[in-house]
């Protein structure tokens, strides 16, 4: 079988370009939205002022870009499967609840322990 996708149509370069802007409006819906995203916003300007003030070190800062990338990807990654589902039945279906679930549980986790990096990072550096 040689079935081609509709977004293999036009060169590499076009290609490439039209998946960035997808990409984007992605982030802007998500933006728009997702009201987790709103507080993981703010949380990451919180974070990065007070990484500026305290003056936190290269190795801190990877610790901080990683964990905003994975969480704000993460929330991303849930709201497409709840999304997903809510495209593939209306019923409220046990098995739809268990995958809703576990993606939104997926993302609490790693919203805790990036949490908890951010907490051995910046309570040495306040008190």
């Amino acid at each position: 079988m040689n079935a081609k996708r509709r977004k293999d149509e036009g060169n590499f370069i076009v290609r490439y370009i039209k998946s960035f802007f997808h990409a984007c409006s992605g982030i802007t819906y998500a933006i728009k939205y997702e009201h987790n995203m709103i507080i993981m916003l703010l949380a990451t300007i919180v974070v990065v002022v007070a990484g500026l003030y305290y003056h936190v070190t290269e190795y801190e800062w990877l610790f901080i870009l990683f964990a905003i990338g994975s969480v704000m990807s993460m929330e991303m990654i849930n709201s497409s499967i709840e999304a997903t589902i809510d495209l593939s039945t209306t019923e409220i279906h046990p098995l739809a609840k268990i995958a809703k679930d576990t993606a939104s549980g997926a993302s609490l986790i790693l919203c805790l322990i990036s949490f908890i990096g951010a907490c051995i990072i910046f309570i040495p550096k306040i008190f």
